[in-house]
């Protein structure tokens, strides 16, 4: 049986309110009753909203839920993660480029169904363009927009937005994106948005912002928000922002006002630059936003039972553990008691005064003799030597492994919610959640109902 034909069966299960998902044989039971937030929901969505925690391995979200809990009760809370989870999902590429993804492949498996080689935006392993859901969206009338932490042009939203053969070709897509028609784009990128191009963007009818401040001013009308030069600010040295959540709030009242609908990707792009970076700290901020931006979506859903979301990862990053070194032991406090980045602390202690003393007060608890020495070493050589020490530091105070400074080929995990969540419950493949998620979309006017 195709794929194609799946879908349909998918959907006529879905309409019917059967309990099992016809072709793939999962149990409706498997999806808790929160997918259901207004009971009289309709079965297919008229608004979708992807959520994509770039890199949020299953151990981010574990690793989520312990840095949350309150460890004055006997009870481990639940976190948005766990009140969500429907399935998992598996990553890998096209057999070219092996088992372990980066976001390029993952991002275009995600917008549009097919497999392809690492680096590819949006084509195929020929190099030719495959249609998105966004653009599949557009065509059909829909609104369409991106709100990320990296540069709106990186690879995730990229995939969704446009195609082009390497995702290192930023400049290129950054001017593709004239073409795309995208009503609302938020995030980082100054860098490759000249001010020619934005001429461009605002000869088309958009507004752009380059303060964040701005933002609350914008109340219908396309706009491209550009918040700093390439990512915008750590969620730990930028606590009392909430960037992401603040642009996925702003992006939905602006989307919302189409009455055919939307599709919107907002991106936790920084835990997977964290993960990179083997920096606990910086990652535990980034998933507190990102679940931020969840609950952000989780409250628009409450009231408009016609949307529906969905919440994965694109891969895992840094094969993060929970405890290492032979103990069994992760210590959150440590953890949550770190006040800013590593980034933020080494260049703190490079400045003038008691370095000591600051280094302290940024970490939340005091190194011993033998850890201080280690960061004055680290210190005489330079902010990138610091920072590294400073990780060190905390893993170690805390027994934070990791495994790589790249990716991992292990499955993610799925959360969803609203109508047709149960379509995305138990085992599938990222090409799986894009083929459902287009077969979801409503149908061309030309075509007669069926």
């Amino acid at each position: 049986m195709g794929m194609t034909q799946k879908m349909k069966i998918f959907k006529q299960c879905m309409l019917a309110g059967v309990a099992l998902i016809g072709s793939m044989g999962v149990a409706a039971q498997a999806v808790t009753p929160v997918q259901n937030l207004l009971g009289d929901a309709p079965s297919v969505p008229k608004n979708i909203v992807i959520m994509i925690g770039d890199g949020m391995g299953p151990a981010y979200t574990s690793a989520y839920r312990y840095y949350k809990d309150n460890p004055d009760t006997q009870e481990i809370e639940q976190t948005v993660f766990d009140r969500l989870l429907v399935g998992t999902s598996s990553t890998y590429p096209a057999r070219v480029s092996g088992y372990v993804t980066d976001s390029a492949a993952s991002a275009t498996a995600l917008a549009t169904g097919t497999k392809t080689y690492n680096g590819a935006i949006s084509v195929d392993t020929n190099k030719q363009p495959i249609a998105t859901i966004m653009e599949k969206a557009k065509a059909l009338g829909l609104s369409t927009g991106v709100a990320v932490t990296s540069q709106i042009n990186h690879a995730t939203p990229a995939a969704f937005l446009s195609h082009n053969e390497s995702r290192s070709n930023y400049d290129e897509l950054a001017y593709s994106y004239l073409k795309t028609d995208a009503d609302v784009m938020l995030g980082g990128g100054q860098k490759y948005f000249p001010t020619s191009l934005i001429k461009k963007f605002e000869a088309k009818g958009y507004q752009y912002l380059s303060d964040f401040n701005q933002l609350d001013s914008i109340k219908q009308g396309k706009v491209i928000g550009l918040f700093a030069d390439v990512q915008l600010p750590w969620a730990i040295d930028d606590s009392d922002s909430h960037k992401l959540s603040k642009m996925t709030a702003k992006a939905l009242e602006l989307l919302s006002q189409n009455d055919q609908g939307f599709v919107l990707l907002v991106e936790g792009s920084l835990i997977d630059w964290a993960g990179h970076n083997n920096d606990i700290a910086a990652a535990m901020g980034e998933m507190e936003e990102f679940a931020n931006a969840i609950e952000v979506v989780e409250q628009y859903i409450r009231k408009n039972n016609d949307t529906l979301m969905v919440v994965t990862a694109d891969h895992n990053t840094g094969g993060l553990s929970i405890g290492a070194n032979g103990e069994y032991r992760w210590d959150t406090s440590i953890i949550r008691g770190v006040q800013a980045s590593p980034d933020f602390i080494a260049n703190d202690t490079l400045a003038d005064g008691d370095w000591r003393a600051r280094v302290s007060l940024n970490l939340g608890f005091e190194p011993n003799e033998d850890e201080l020495s280690q960061l004055s070493r680290a210190r005489m050589q330079g902010k990138e030597v610091m920072t590294t020490s400073i990780k060190h530091l905390i893993d170690s105070r805390s027994n934070t492994g990791w495994t790589t400074g790249g990716h991992t080929g292990v499955d993610v995990q799925v959360f969803a919610t609203g109508p047709a969540a149960r379509l995305f419950a138990g085992y599938q493949d990222n090409t799986d959640i894009a083929t459902k998620l287009i077969s979801l979309l409503p149908k061309a006017k030309s075509q007669p109902n069926k």
